[in-house]
Parts: C-alpha cells; structure tokens; sequence
C-alpha cells in the first residue's frame, strides 16, 4: 500500500499543490471532450455513421482540448519560471478558436448545421475553454477578465454578422461572458496560489540557509575573537624567544613557557566554545520543537514539568522535590527533542504531534508521538540513518535508552529514558 501511495506522500506540500493544479487542468481536457466533443455525435442527426459533419466537429473539439492542455502545462512551467512564455502555442490556440468558431457560425447561418443547440455548445465552449488557458500566460491574470468580456461581444457581433438573429448573438455574448469569467478567475487563482506556495517554500528554505550560515559566522567569529589574539601573542613571543636564543639568552626558555600556557590556555578556551556551540538544552529544546511545529501548521502539545514555575535555572525538579535533571541529561535529552523534531519536519505528512517528559519510576521519560507516518519505514523516523544511532549513543553515555516504532492509531512514537539519581535538596 505504501508503494501506492508514495507518490504523493513522499512530497513537500509545494509539489502536491503543483501536481494537484496540473492535474485539474489536465482533467479539463476531458471535461471538455465529454461536455462538448461528444454532443455533435450523440445526436443522431449528425452521427458520423450517418455523415462526417459530426464526426469533423467533435474531431475540431478535442484537438482544441488537446492543444489547450499543452498550453496549460507549458503555461504553469513559464509561471514558475522553469521555461520561456509559450506564445506560439497561445497564438495557435486563439487561431484554432477563431477560424473553428467562425466556420461552425457559417455553417449555421448557411443552413448546414441547422440545430442551434450543437452551435452554441462548440462555439461557446471553445471560445470558454480558450480564455481559461490564455489566463495562464498573462503577466497580470486580472487583464483577462477585460479580455473575457471582449471575447464574449466579439463573439456576438459575429454571430449578428452572419445574418443569426440578434437574440442568439446576445445569448452568445451573455453566456461567453459568464463562463469565460468564472473559468479565467478559477484558471488565473489556482495559478497564482501554485506560485505563492513555491515562494513560500523557497522562502523557508532561504531562511533555513540563512540561519544555518548566521550561526556559522557566529561560531567563526567566536573562534576569531579567541585564536586571533592568542595567536598573534604566540607569534610575537616565539620570534621573541628565537633572537634571544640566537644571543644565548636565558630568558628565551621563559618566553617559550609563556607560549606553552597561552597554547594551552587557547586550547581550554577552543572547547569551551565548541561545548556551548554543541550543547543542547532540555527547556530551551522544548520551546524550539513547540515554536518551529506550530509554525510549520503541525499542532504541537508539550507536556513538561518546566511550564511550571517550579524549574530553576540549578536544577530542574521533575515530580518530587527529591529528583533533580543533571546537566548532561539535559543535553542528551534535549538532543532527542531536537532530532525527533527535524525527523517530525521531514518524514512523513504530520498534523499532531505530542511530547512529554515526566518522572517515572526514578527515570526521566521523554516521549514524542506524531501522526501522518506513512508505511513505508525508509520514510519514516525509524528508517536508516545516523539520526537514531546518534541518540542511542549520547543516550547510553549516561546510562538511557531509546525505542522508536510505530504507535497506537498509525502514529509513530520515540521514547528515552534515562536513570536519575535520587538526590537531597537543601534550601
């Protein structure tokens, strides 16, 4: 079933609009054969056992229908600027229209196809059909509802040209109007709604890059502000200690211990900022997972003894006043909240997700469950990866464990635990 299904499920939310709008205008050509093409041979007046006059309109119907499907498709590429406007192929099809329409009205005021009911349909069908893919090459879509009135009186001028009764002319008008109308708005709304959709991804993955590279400048500039004054301060004394041995100066030996301690110094320093830039917090984690969620629209519950005014920034007391969260429990279990999150983001189709932490039985109990896991394993937060693996082993330094699998409802569930020892809080 996941092989079915992967297809759809394996896309970003960009890519299934995209492929949901193709195929709606793809469906058009059907409906258009359906709804027009087939009404000149479903009557038995003209059904093309009897003579090819039938069989020629439907024939005009679907290589409209075809041409304007091509046009739509190449039209939503030049949308998202995957390929040059295909003028050509919106001039063929206003061609196609033009001279099909004004044939099948000469037909019909010459007395060869005298059932005005066949006229309308492909006249005002393809006239309609016509606006709804010209509305996907327009710069501004909104200008076509200028053009779709104007459409709708040419129409009806040269129905009353060819001598028809001014009554089916102004039908003819009315009735290209109101349809070319809504058919444009629809066609110009779901083509501006696909592109605002990829802008949106491509917005979010901008500034996905981009605070990825702030916190490189962050890290290198911490990095500069450390090294380049110790370095320079090496550099000085090691040239230093170098003309004062040349000159068999005892006070060489003192400026290459000072250049030993300011190394080792710069060495204590490098780690420390490495420890802060790689260290994960529990509370700051939380709030992190339940912000980035929300805002990707997955409704995120978090369950957490640190929404209580009971957390300090000593200690953070889970059940008992008795239990206190160390350090680097903290950051192994803020590093779960933090991958979990990242795999919650890119796996799968969630809507819900729910985290917890809670005192169990002299452990810590992390848990995170999320919804719209497909069942494909390679998919999901459980399939290959040093994710996990990573976790188990940041776990299992201080002594936890993590299972991850497939909950309750279809839903997929990652749980740590981790012992803590049972403290005395003085006050």
């Amino acid at each position: 079933m996941s092989r079915l299904t992967g297809w759809w499920s394996g896309r970003g939310s960009a890519a299934k609009v995209e492929l949901y709008t193709r195929w709606s205008f793809h469906f058009f050509l059907v409906i258009e054969i359906a709804a027009i093409g087939l009404v000149p041979v479903s009557n038995s007046r003209y059904n093309p056992l009897v003579t090819p006059l039938g069989l020629a309109l439907t024939l005009l119907v679907c290589a409209h229908a075809v041409l304007n499907a091509v046009l739509s498709s190449r039209a939503l590429d030049w949308a998202l600027d995957r390929r040059d406007r295909p003028v050509r192929l919106a001039t063929a099809l206003v061609l196609l229209t033009a001279s099909g329409s004004l044939t099948v009205l000469a037909l019909r005021a010459t007395g060869v196809l005298d059932d005005p009911s066949i006229v309308a349909a492909v006249v005002t069908g393809l006239v309609t059909f016509t606006m709804g893919g010209l509305v996907l090459c327009a710069r501004r879509p909104r200008r076509m509802l200028y053009v779709v009135p104007a459409a709708g009186l040419a129409t009806g001028t040269a129905v009353v040209a060819m001598g028809i009764h001014p009554g089916e002319g102004l039908g003819y008008a009315i009735g290209i109007t109101l349809s070319g109308g809504g058919l444009a708005a629809a066609c110009g709304f779901s083509a501006w709604l696909m592109k605002i959709v990829w802008e949106l991804e491509r917005s979010r993955d901008v500034q996905a890059r981009l605070a990825v590279a702030e916190e490189r400048l962050r890290f290198g500039r911490d990095l500069h502000d450390i090294l380049g004054r110790n370095l320079s301060v090496i550099a000085l004394k090691s040239e230093l200690a170098v003309q004062l041995a040349r000159r068999e100066r005892p006070e060489a030996v003192d400026q290459m211990i000072e250049v030993q301690r300011i190394a080792r110094e710069s060495q204590r320093e490098v780690r420390d900022v490495v420890r802060g830039y790689r260290k994960a917090d529990l509370r700051v984690e939380l709030e992190g997972a339940r912000g980035v969620l929300d805002a990707a629209g997955i409704d995120c519950a978090v369950d957490s003894p640190f929404d209580s005014p009971l957390s300090s920034p000593l200690g953070s007391p889970l059940g008992s006043p008795g239990l206190l969260l160390p350090d680097e429990v903290q950051a192994a279990l803020g590093w779960v909240v933090r991958e979990t999150t990242t795999n919650v983001l890119r796996h799968g189709d969630a809507r819900h997700c729910a985290i917890a932490v809670r005192e169990e039985e002299g452990a810590v109990l992390l848990r995170v469950e999320n919804d719209g896991v497909t069942g494909d394993t390679s998919s999901s937060p459980s399939g290959p990866g040093s994710g996990l693996a990573g976790l188990r082993e940041r776990l299992a330094a201080v002594g936890g464990t993590l299972e991850a699998g497939p909950g309750d409802g279809g839903t997929f569930r990652v749980t740590a635990r981790v012992p803590v020892p049972r403290t005395e809080v003085t006050g």
